[in-house]
């Protein structure tokens, strides 16, 4: 087991508690290895009927992956980032097809990989806490642990919205958009736990009844015209309607566009068209793969490390710099399928 992961049995249910808070318990591959291991032990315990996922200690759930490892990695050989990657896809791919009823705790930062362990179940329980984003393109990668899925179902173009400009959403707009099943005051969440842990066939009713009224989602306010200015599903096409539009909300989405790595951006265009389609999460984590271990050893992806999470200084110089020097052989490069024995498979 790993020591950023603890796992109990709590009456009748299984825990799961992040436990690497100087980080924000962001995920390595021995946690993702726990967490597996673990789900897989009570999927065939009759004495474990639900899982609770929450961290234990800290503001943040879980802030994301190993970014520095991954760059790292990719700068070598990459064979350290794609075992993560692989190890991590199963996790995310188990969580999404478990038979018994899991609850994740999304009370804080929920960002990257921590998307990727709370979408996937069955209730997800946002607080006054939450910031829930998906901010890859500023690194220079994309939307991974299922994002093509999940956000390519959302209403409208609000997933592309997220995608491109890792735009932060709080709890009660998480629930609203479909992302949180509950919303619950964070002072109710160890009563939630502990009745959730004494009577798993409750959690429903539990949620519901500890629930309170979230606060008015800004973010629907903004919907007509996110569902206008990101219509295209060309980069290009984005960049024109919003330097067309000269309301100061359209110009700041264009300035924080700008910051972001053009090459990343049109992998998650890509990535949430394709994803529409997709026939199930197994072949979308077949996908995500094969682009993840290629856009891990770009030199997009360690420089955006290198701007945001090494040097700071934000001030990140991509190559290609301009969405119209991306082409459309780099994209298809970046999406070609594997060969069958580096491709990703399910646990």
């Amino acid at each position: 087991m790993s020591d950023g992961v603890l796992t109990s049995i709590d009456g009748r249910v299984g825990r799961i508690r992040l436990n690497r808070p100087k980080a924000l318990h962001a995920l390595n591959t021995a946690m993702c290895q726990a967490m597996l291991e673990a789900l897989e032990a009570w999927e065939a315990d009759p004495a474990v009927e639900a899982i609770l996922i929450d961290h234990a200690e800290g503001r943040g759930f879980c802030a994301g992956g190993d970014i520095r490892m991954i760059a790292e990695s990719g700068a070598g050989d990459g064979k350290d980032a794609a075992a993560f990657f692989h190890v991590e896809y199963r996790m995310n791919h188990r969580l999404f097809t478990y038979p018994k009823p899991v609850v994740t705790f999304m009370d804080g930062i929920t960002m990257g990989g921590g998307v990727g362990i709370s979408l996937p179940a069955r209730f997800r329980v946002a607080t006054e806490n939450t910031k829930f984003a998906m901010p890859e393109t500023g690194i220079g990668l994309f939307p991974d642990v299922g994002g093509g899925w999940y956000l390519s179902r959302l209403a409208g173009r609000m997933g592309e919205y997220i995608a491109l400009t890792g735009h932060r959403l709080d709890g009660a707009e998480c629930l609203a958009l479909g992302l949180a099943t509950h919303y619950l005051p964070a002072d109710r969440l160890e009563e939630a736990k502990a009745r959730i842990s004494a009577a798993p066939g409750d959690i429903q009713s539990v949620l519901d009844e500890l629930s309170s009224p979230a606060p008015d989602p800004r973010i629907l306010g903004r919907r007509a015209a996110i569902d206008r200015l990101f219509a295209s599903d060309k980069l290009e096409g984005i960049f024109a309607a919003l330097e067309a539009d000269d309301s100061e909300w359209a110009q700041q989405q264009l300035a924080t566009l700008r910051t972001k790595s053009p090459q990343a951006c049109k992998v998650s265009l890509r990535l949430l068209a394709e994803g529409r389609a997709m026939p199930s999460f197994a072949d979308e984590m077949v996908q995500e793969y094969a682009v993840a271990t290629r856009v891990g050893r770009l030199p997009d992806f360690a420089e955006g490390v290198r701007a945001v999470i090494l040097d700071k200084d934000n001030a990140p110089r991509w190559n290609p710099a301009t969405p119209e020097a991306v082409t459309q052989d780099r994209i298809d490069a970046i999406f070609a399928p594997l060969p069958e024995d580096q491709a990703w498979t399910p646990a």
